[in-house]
């Protein structure tokens, strides 16, 4: 199974970020087949909670016509087309700023492998610490384990310190 997280709390061409989200979702169809699509759930701006919240969402595919690094260059793409900007790459402070879209390829077909700060890591190395990523995931295909630990999705949500993550 391939996963993919996405997240908003910027608007876009007058766009809001839960519109943002199910737009991109529609966007993701033709990448492979067998597509779920979790509910969208709102979770607070992080680190800086003062910033807007973020509206979440999981999409998964049983198969892909792409290879993971295709598959994240298509995706970079996608984040694009909705006005993405990287200021992090010049200012790496603002890694954390909101944005108009983000997407996250979460993990492929059960591979594991590490990669640089912003090249391919495979499964997405903050996910068992993500809960606008574990509850969607949760919905969506709850048998799901880690490809490195073997915890379920359930073991992971469970682990959380807090889980302030909602569906909407």
């Amino acid at each position: 199974m391939i996963i993919i997280a996405l997240g908003s709390n910027k608007t876009f061409c007058g766009q809001l970020p839960g519109e943002i989200v199910t737009k991109a979702m529609d966007a993701l169809v033709d990448f492979g087949s067998g597509q779920r699509r979790s509910s969208l759930y709102s979770s607070p701006a992080w680190p800086d909670p003062t910033e807007p919240p973020y509206v979440n969402a999981v999409t998964s595919f049983e198969q892909s016509h792409y290879t993971p690094e295709q598959l994240l260059a298509s995706l970079h793409a996608v984040e694009d087309a909705f006005g993405r900007e990287r200021a992090y790459l010049q200012d790496p402070a603002l890694r954390y700023a909101p944005r108009t879209l983000d997407l996250d390829l979460i993990a492929y077909h059960g591979e594991a492998r590490e990669g640089a700060a912003e090249s391919l890591h495979l499964p997405h190395p903050a996910l068992a610490e993500r809960d606008f990523v574990l509850l969607p995931l949760r919905e969506i295909s709850p048998s799901w384990q880690h490809p490195e630990s073997s915890l379920s999705v359930e073991e992971m949500i469970s682990a959380l310190p807090q889980v302030t993550a909602t569906r909407i």
